[in-house]
């Protein structure tokens, strides 16, 4: 006896096992596709902080681009995500995220409330005009680190306190804010 001729639906039991088979093997595919996306590639971050306000705000949803730094290299500027240094244990927060201001091999320092590197002035566009930086340094960028400040220089954690960071560090550059809708793109 046929049994697809007794099947309403036109599946047998090998050709239902068959079809279940299939999409369990397109599942497991989708799922470690995911997270080699997200382990490799691009990872999404919550702003926790005002650290980096104007440019983020507390609640944004951002995309890292985490190849940024494998395929190209860190430029002053960028927005970059790392994780955090030893020497701040007092935090529960795993990741940060900052602008790069000086590279290896720069100096850096504040007078009179402007950044300036190597003895040239940073302009800083992405500041209000409002924004104070405290002064500090003179401070010599060694080899292999960056140093970092976060936007909101009255309100941020960063390089002026915990020293430059290790480019080991560095998970990704930031390439979009995705949430919320409204501040969609490029940060």
């Amino acid at each position: 006896m046929n049994m697809e001729a007794n099947d309403p639906k036109g599946l047998s039991r090998s050709g239902l096992w068959r079809s279940v088979r299939e999409w369990g093997v397109v599942i497991v595919v989708a799922l470690l596709a995911a997270f080699a996306i997200r382990m490799f590639v691009v990872q999404t971050y919550f702003i926790p902080s005002n650290s980096m306000a104007p440019t983020l705000e507390v609640g944004d949803r951002l995309m890292v681009a985490k190849l940024a730094f494998s395929v190209g290299q860190v430029d002053r500027g960028d927005l970059v995500v790392f994780n955090r240094p030893q020497s701040i244990n007092n935090s529960q927060l795993k990741d940060f995220v900052k602008r790069v201001v000086a590279l290896p091999g720069e100096q850096v320092q504040a007078i009179n409330g402007v950044v300036y590197v190597d003895n040239l002035p940073l302009p800083e566009k992405y500041l209000p005009e409002n924004s104070i930086t405290t002064d500090f340094g003179p401070v010599d960028v060694p080899k292999g680190q960056i140093f970092v400040m976060g936007d909101n220089r009255a309100n941020s954690r960063d390089s002026r306190s915990f020293g430059a960071i290790d480019v080991d560090l560095l998970v990704g550059e930031v390439f979009a804010r995705i949430w919320p809708i409204r501040s969609v793109g490029r940060p």
